[in-house]
C-alpha cells in the first residue's frame, strides 16, 4: 500500500497503549508511512518512533488535536499518497484490517471517509456512528447524564443504535478516533479546521466531507478501541470541549441549521428502511 499513510497525535499518551498502535500499523503494512505527532511537553513517546517508517515530530506544545493530524497530511498530500489514516494512540487492530479497508475505497470512489466498527478491548460495541449534533443533544449528553432513561430514549436515533451496527451505513459523522481519509476530498474540502482545538473537529472536518462524497460505516472491518473519555475526567479537557462545541456552532448554526435538520432526516429515513 504504497498510496497510504497515517498519523497518530500525541499527548500525554499511555506510552503501552502508543506502542500497541503503532505496531498495529507497521504489522499491517509493508511500505506506508506512519507519523507521530507530539503535542506533549516531554518526548517520551520518542523511544517508540525508533523505525525506518516512522516520522516523529515533536512540537514542544499543544497545537491542538486536528492541527496535528494536519501537520502529517500535509505530508501526505506532498508526497503523493491517496489515502490517509487518522488513528488515535489508543486504537489496536488485526493486520488485515488496512487492507479491508483500502480495497473498499479503491473499489468504492465515491466515498471519501470510512470508518470501521469500533469494539472495547472486551468486545463491547462503541456506538460512534452519529448524526449531526444539535447545542441540545450536547448538552443533554455531557451535562445531565444522570437522567438515564432520557438519555437512552435520545441516544437511540443520535447514534443510530436501531441500525444495529450490521451493515454499511451512510453517516454524516464518524467519530475521529479512526478516520480513512481520502486525499482527493480532503483537496477539495480542505484538512481538519484549525480553530477547533479538541473534540468537534472530526465532526466538522466528517460533516464538510460529507457534503460532497459518501461517509461510511464499514462493520465488515473490526478495529479496538480502549476510549479514555478524558473530559469526563478532567477539567481543562472539559473546558476545551465546550469551547469546541461553541466554534462548531459558531460555524455551522447553533439552533437553526437548515442543513442538519435535512442531513439528520435523510440519514433516519435511509438507515431505518
Amino acid at each position: 500500500m504504497h498510496d497510504l499513510s497515517a498519523s497518530i497525535v500525541v499527548y500525554k499518551s499511555n506510552l503501552e497503549m502508543l506502542a500497541e498502535a503503532i505496531e498495529s500499523f507497521l504489522k499491517a503494512t509493508t511500505v506506508s508511512k506512519l507519523y507521530i505527532i507530539d503535542n506533549s511537553p516531554t518526548n517520551e513517546a520518542r523511544a517508540l518512533a525508533d523505525h525506518e517508517r516512522i516520522e516523529y515530530s515533536f512540537n514542544n506544545k499543544n497545537v491542538g488535536f486536528g492541527a496535528g493530524h494536519n501537520i502529517a497530511i500535509k505530508k501526505t498530500i506532498a508526497a503523493g499518497s491517496r489515502y490517509h489514516v487518522a488513528l488515535n494512540p489508543d486504537i489496536y487492530f488485526s493486520p488485515d484490517a488496512l487492507q479491508k479497508l483500502f480495497g473498499f475505497m479503491e473499489a468504492n470512489p465515491e466515498v471519501g471517509l470510512c470508518m470501521p466498527k469500533v469494539l472495547y478491548p472486551d468486545g463491547r460495541l462503541q456506538p460512534l456512528c452519529k448524526l449531526l449534533p444539535s447545542p441540545k443533544i450536547l448538552i443533554f449528553r455531557r451535562f445531565f447524564f444522570f437522567l438515564k432513561e432520557f438519555l437512552a430514549r435520545q441516544n437511540y436515533y443520535y447514534e443510530l443504535q436501531f441500525s444495529g451496527y450490521n451493515k454499511i451505513m451512510d453517516v454524516p459523522f464518524l467519530s475521529g478516533c479512526f478516520m480513512f481519509l481520502r486525499i482527493d476530498a480532503l483537496n477539495k474540502v480542505g484538512l481538519f479546521d484549525e480553530r477547533i482545538f479538541l473534540y468537534t473537529e472530526d465532526v466538522d472536518l466528517c460533516r464538510r466531507i460529507h457534503q460532497r462524497y459518501r461517509t461510511v460505516f464499514n462493520p465488515e472491518v473490526i478495529i479496538y478501541h480502549y476510549h479514555q473519555r478524558g473530559s469526563y475526567k478532567d477539567g481543562r479537557l472539559l473546558l476545551h470541549n465546550i469551547h469546541s462545541a461553541i466554534q462548531y456552532f459558531n460555524k455551522w448554526g447553533w439552533f437553526v441549521d437548515k442543513e442538519r435538520d435535512l442531513i439528520n432526516q435523510r440519514v433516519l429515513i435511509q438507515i431505518g428502511k
